[in-house]
């Protein structure tokens, strides 16, 4: 039986997770069933993953898979924008993700809680499912592209502290960091813009800017996101709300039902701290700290990645 994709290339972060879980080798023989030519290539650096998907969007591969969390999905869809944005005529890869990490939102924001070898038959099954051109964001500070949402505060924090509890995996190990990361945790005072308006300028829990509705594989801190409507939405919850609640309201997004919680749509969004102390930001589930300031503008439409087939 022929199958749409005639060559898939898997990009592998080790690092991902925990590297004992990492289900590179069942992944590669369930390719190989489904496409004739099937290639593994595993990340060495930080970046890499970048690199590689680059390299097999410019090879003409159809699909690449990564395997990883949300930081490898958001570095191999940076990978593909760069062969885009230096050919936008060039019909490159789609983008299919194997979870594989700490939080797995990305996954989950397009296959919910399909298992992963559910997925991989109906994305490269005989006949090509939609293919949904996502959004993106752009951090100008760095030029680096966002797949699924960025923030600051509480999250990024959290993700500093998962990284040091090894004895966990999956969303277990970002629950438990969250746990410890609130034990300590004080707001930050910190100035909001949302296409040029101040919406927040005062003390902040975080800012969280996508993208995707989950963060964190199960916290839906933007419950209205929708990934291809031209937009970024912010939310924002502020010191007023204790950040204690966040975990049990974030389950099914009664946070924006409270006063103390911000939500907003916007092209352009810049996120400022604002005593001069360095921002705890996340993008993509990878930390990033040495600025006061970041600004992300949205990407339309710039990303093909395999989805479920729509019911009829």
């Amino acid at each position: 039986m022929s199958h749409w994709a005639a060559t898939a290339v898997i990009v592998a972060n080790d690092q991902a997770g925990t590297s004992a879980a990492l289900p590179v080798d069942e992944v590669a023989n369930a390719c190989r069933r489904l496409v004739a030519d099937v290639s593994v290539v595993r990340t060495a650096y930080p970046g890499h993953a970048r690199v590689l998907a680059a390299k097999a969007a410019q090879d003409g591969a159809d699909a690449v898979l990564a395997v990883g969390g949300d930081g490898t999905a958001g570095e191999v869809a940076q990978g593909l924008m760069t062969v885009w944005e230096a050919e936008p005529w060039h019909v490159g890869p789609a983008l299919h993700c194997v979870p594989a990490g700490t939080g797995n939102s990305f996954y989950k924001e397009i296959w919910q809680d399909r298992p992963w070898q559910e997925s991989l038959v109906l994305a490269l099954g005989p006949e090509r499912p939609p293919v949904r051109r996502l959004d993106l964001a752009r951090i100008e500070e760095t030029w680096e592209t966002v797949l699924l949402g960025a923030c600051s505060g509480l999250v990024a924090e959290a993700l500093e502290t998962a990284a040091g509890l090894t004895r966990l995996t999956g969303r277990a190990r970002y629950r438990e960091a969250v746990a410890a990361t609130l034990r300590t945790f004080a707001p930050h005072p910190a100035r909001i813009v949302v296409d040029g308006e101040v919406i927040h300028d005062g003390d902040v829990v975080l800012a969280n800017v996508g993208g995707g509705r989950y963060r964190g594989g199960g916290f839906l801190l933007l419950p209205r996101s929708v990934l291809d409507d031209g937009l970024l939405d912010v939310c924002v919850v502020t010191g007023a709300l204790d950040p204690r609640d966040l975990h049990g309201l974030t389950r099914d997004g009664r946070h924006l039902e409270r006063d103390e919680v911000l939500y907003r749509r916007g092209r352009r969004v810049e996120i400022e701290r604002t005593d001069g102390a360095q921002l705890a930001f996340e993008s993509d589930g990878e930390v990033r700290r040495g600025r006061t300031r970041y600004v992300l503008d949205v990407l339309p439409a710039v990303l093909p990645v395999l989805s479920p087939p729509q019911p009829s």
